[in-house]
């Protein structure tokens, strides 16, 4: 068994924590195996060098570097879980997951359920996603919802490093298909370390800043930009809590009914576009499960209903923005209900 390295440093990196979850992961278990488009160090570690010396570490054998095939990736990763694998498999981009959706939806999804429980998928795919590096509309939607309506699926996404590496374990340890989501811009993000084996639970959402006034709901790079605005808006005497939900599909309706249930107020935010988005669907159980408790309709805060432009200006004009979710919160403080 091959081991890995005891010492971790204070912080880390995105990169970093992802890294370190493979790292244990495949150390702790020789089921697990990586396939994707040059992730083996002969091919340079992967785009973002989240495998980069694994290959080298493991073998050729369990870090799989694969041709330019989407549906060859997903398809030997299904085959691979179902003969006794824990497969992860990594999609460059998430646009591309579109290439593979039949073996995602069709097969992965659904086959446990069609087995009448005898076949399990433990499959992982990673991919990463986001605007504001300049990729175009063909690499940079956030595409959660699709996934999150799918029975079978589990869809995460983290806020930081440490939860990055967290739900990686657990999702490679999981017996049913993971879809963990990647902010691109968050590669470089900083935080603390965690532990060896820490893990992040699936389907727990954590309370990233505890408030009294109202409840934001976000995930990913959005809880950031949550807590960047409850931090400038204490200063005015508001107080916000942030709702990291860290797993999308199945989301924490506990954590998040019990929050707004004492705030009384509700925004949800996520970086995909506010139409059809889940944001609506957990909108949505908040008025059905807290409507006589609410002080104020729950609002939503999402991007532009059209493809990411590629054209700076114009795609940071399509993203949400602080200010947005600022004007959210504002709006549920001063809602006034008619007599």
């Amino acid at each position: 068994m091959n081991a890995p390295a005891q010492t971790a440093p204070a912080k880390i990196n995105f990169v970093q924590g992802l890294h370190m979850a493979l790292d244990e992961a495949m150390a702790a278990d020789e089921n697990v195996i990586a396939l994707g488009e040059d992730i083996g160090d002969e091919q340079g570690g992967g785009v973002f060098k989240i495998t980069k010396g694994l290959s080298t570490k493991y073998g050729r054998h369990r870090i799989r570097a694969t041709p330019i095939s989407e549906q060859a990736i997903i398809g030997a990763a299904v085959g691979a879980a179902i003969a006794g694998l824990r497969p992860v498999a990594e999609i460059m981009l998430m646009n591309f997951v579109t290439v593979a959706m039949d073996q995602i939806v069709n097969h992965a999804a659904k086959l446990r359920f069609m087995s009448g429980g005898q076949t399990n998928v433990p499959l992982v795919i990673r991919t990463t996603t986001g605007a504001g590096v300049g990729f175009g509309g063909q690499h940079s939607d956030m595409l959660e919802a699709w996934f999150a309506h799918v029975p079978g699926l589990k869809v995460v996404m983290a806020s930081n490093p440490a939860d990055a590496k967290g739900l990686l374990l657990s999702a490679i340890e999981d017996d049913d298909p993971v879809i963990l989501i990647e902010n691109i811009l968050a590669y470089g993000q900083q935080g603390e370390a965690p532990p060896p084996g820490y893990r992040v639970p699936l389907g727990k959402a954590a309370i990233a800043r505890a408030g009294t006034d109202v409840t934001v709901i976000a995930y990913g790079r959005a809880v950031n930009d949550a807590l960047a605005v409850a931090e400038a808006m204490a200063g005015e005497g508001v107080s916000v809590e942030v709702v990291d939900l860290r797993t999308i599909a199945p989301f924490d309706e506990a954590t998040v009914l019990a929050s707004v249930e004492k705030t009384g107020r509700a925004v949800v935010v996520h970086e995909a576009v506010r139409a059809y988005g889940t944001g609506a669907e957990i909108a949505s159980r908040i008025h059905e499960e807290l409507f006589d408790t609410l002080k104020a309709p729950v609002g939503r805060i999402g991007s532009t209903y059209s493809p990411v432009p590629f054209s700076p200006p114009l795609e940071k004009a399509w993203i949400y923005s602080q200010a947005q979710i600022s004007a959210a919160i504002r709006a549920t403080i001063d809602f006034k209900r008619r007599a």
